[in-house]
């Protein structure tokens, strides 16, 4: 099912940023350290400028800014979290968050039909960014990672040239669990795992049951 896509602030596509937001988003990433007391492992993997998808299991609203968040400052300020826009747009701070780490809201409400949301990511990261993605789809408290959606394929098949990092993120759903609004304080872990492309006539299937195994390895790694 098709879903619409906008960035938060027009401004969030200059090429430069102001010093206040960089500022604020140093701060940002920092209090979600704290709070999610996230540990990071970077496993046949290195932090890099270069563009990639970040894709990962989702257990929490915070994993988008928490996997943001763990990347050096040079490289987070060129990635971009893909994230719900009903739960990003609801009240002055979340919409503050979402403008601050520079997020792609996901309109899952007012469908259109005629648009493709892997387009739209395609067209918002250019040739600049790097963008984060949670294939689930929607939040899962289970252990078991439920399968993936059929758009981080197309994404790599529409951009061979982008390096696919699959990230487990392990405890958040502790940290903030469902239906609640404050954190509590526990410790994560976000393990990023050494990148992978589509190979050529990989079946879509093929494709995303690899991709979901890349990420449940890193669990046990």
């Amino acid at each position: 099912m098709p879903l619409t896509l906008e960035a938060t602030s027009p401004s969030l596509q200059l090429p430069w940023e102001p010093s206040s937001r960089k500022m604020t988003s140093t701060l940002l990433a920092i209090v979600a350290r704290i709070l999610s007391g996230a540990s990071v492992r970077w496993i046949d993997c290195q932090p890099d400028t270069v563009q990639r998808v970040y894709f990962a299991n989702h257990t929490s609203h915070l994993d988008s800014i928490v996997l943001w968040a763990s990347l050096p400052s040079h490289v987070r300020a060129l990635t971009r979290p893909v994230a719900a826009k009903e739960y990003w747009e609801k009240g002055a701070v979340r919409r503050f968050m979402a403008r601050t780490f520079n997020a792609m809201l996901i309109d899952r409400k007012d469908i259109k039909v005629h648009q493709s949301p892997v387009d739209m990511i395609l067209g918002q990261i250019g040739q600049k960014y790097s963008v984060i993605l949670f294939p689930e789809g929607s939040r899962n408290a289970e252990e078991q990672i439920q399968t993936f959606k059929s758009g981080l394929y197309y994404l790599a098949k529409k951009r061979p040239d982008l390096e696919l990092v699959p990230v487990h993120i392990e405890n958040l759903n502790r940290v903030l669990p469902r239906g609640e609004f404050l954190p509590v304080p526990l410790l994560s872990l976000v393990t990023f795992g050494p990148p992978m492309y589509l190979e050529q006539g990989e079946a879509k299937n093929d494709f995303l049951t690899r991709a979901r195994d890349a990420v449940k390895r890193l669990k046990d790694l």
